[in-house]
């Protein structure tokens, strides 16, 4: 773990802390703009936005427990037809900043001028349930961060399982795992570009005892993260594999393709399901029936979830958007996750992890999957 910086903590309120950081990036011109999550004053709404005005950043709240929408998706929006000019910041959490490494390796999304601050995830709950639980708490944001590594069903099942609460390839990284968050955040530059905006922001150098700590609290969170993934694909296991149990899981498939708009890795601009392809005359319907017996309708749903499986599970990060997007509560985010695991254990390849990873479908290699051609 490389060395870095501490951030103190004001009065032991770490979120108006960390604003207060950011908002000292716009104020000394080190970005021009940052693009983070901002909490809607007096309804708990948070939506991702891009903010010029240092004052304007009094309502951003990077740790509050919720994800709209993978931030990767907006960033692809913002600068696949062109890259700005002007240094902007973007507030990632893991599997945001993963994603978007995947969409600018596929050459959906530029990272020029962008700076990217990662940050350590405690997990997030879906919209109801965030909702829910700010209805407890005046504070939702840190009542939520008191608690912080401890188990909580109302997570999203994806967060639950999650093997990567850390950002990789962030310039700046915001460490809260290990650190008492009424004290001090951990600041770290991750790239010559990070090293360069922390230098004149004067923060005091992170002790050895610091580091320890940390390194020995997230060796124990990863732990107890990994022995919830084994018990859980252990079940999906069970409930998935095979014709009959994918049939099933996916009988109430509406073919609204909403998981397809949620996931930052599906970047086709015209999807082949949404074509005339799949457009037939009644009498086709009927045949069809007649021939079966029964046609489930609509039809193709099951050939949909596989192709888009097919596409782009290489570069699948396991954010679970597909399986929130979902209305009629299909367990979408199992399935990809179960056969993401085996594909990119298979290519020995994790989504996210460098850009100097090629993409294992684009690149050949004589000794890859031996096995198969035996």
């Amino acid at each position: 773990m490389p060395g870095g910086f501490i951030l103190e903590v004001k009065d032991g309120k770490v979120l108006e802390s960390i604003r207060a950081f950011l908002k000292n990036l716009l104020e000394r011109k080190l970005l021009e703009a940052l693009l983070v999550p901002m909490a809607f004053p007096g309804n708990n709404k948070i939506a991702i936005s891009l903010v010029s005005d240092p004052a304007m950043l009094t309502c951003a709240d990077p740790l509050a427990p919720i994800m709209p929408v993978n931030t990767a998706r907006v960033v692809s929006g913002m600068t696949r037809v062109a890259p700005g000019e002007r240094t902007v910041g973007v507030v990632l959490r893991s599997c945001e900043l993963r994603a978007l490494i995947e969409l600018a390796k596929l050459k959906q999304a530029s990272l020029d001028n962008l700076v990217l601050i990662g940050i350590d995830c405690f997990g997030t709950y879906p919209v109801a349930s965030y909702d829910e639980f700010c209805q407890k708490s005046p504070a939702p944001t840190e009542e939520f961060l008191k608690a912080r590594g401890s188990p909580d069903a109302l997570l999203r099942e994806a967060c639950r399982i999650c093997e990567h609460p850390t950002p990789v390839n962030a310039d700046l990284s915001l460490g809260l795992i290990g650190m008492d968050l009424e004290q001090s955040v951990m600041v770290q530059a991750l790239s010559p570009k990070g090293e360069q905006i922390l230098k004149p922001l004067g923060l005091r150098e992170n002790t050895a005892a610091e580091v320890k700590r940390r390194e020995e609290a997230l060796a124990k969170y990863m732990s107890g993260l990994t022995g919830a993934k084994g018990e859980l694909f252990n079940r999906y296991r069970k409930e998935l594999v095979g014709p009959e149990n994918l049939l099933s899981v996916f009988a109430s498939c509406t073919g609204c393709h909403n998981c397809r708009i949620a996931c930052p890795l599906c970047y086709c601009r015209e999807c082949f399901f949404d074509s005339p392809t799949f457009a037939w005359e009644a009498d086709k319907y009927l045949g069809w029936a007649e021939k079966k017996g029964a046609l489930r309708m609509p039809t193709d749903t099951l050939l949909y979830h596989l192709t888009r499986l097919n596409h782009m599970v290489v570069s699948c990060v396991g954010c679970g958007m597909c399986q929130e997007a979902c209305p009629n509560n299909i367990p979408v985010f199992r399935v990809f996750r179960l056969v993401g695991a085996t594909v990119q254990d298979n290519f020995q390849y994790i989504p996210g992890r460098s850009l100097a990873d090629e993409l294992p479908l684009n690149v050949f290699r004589e000794d890859e999957l031996n096995e198969v051609g035996q």
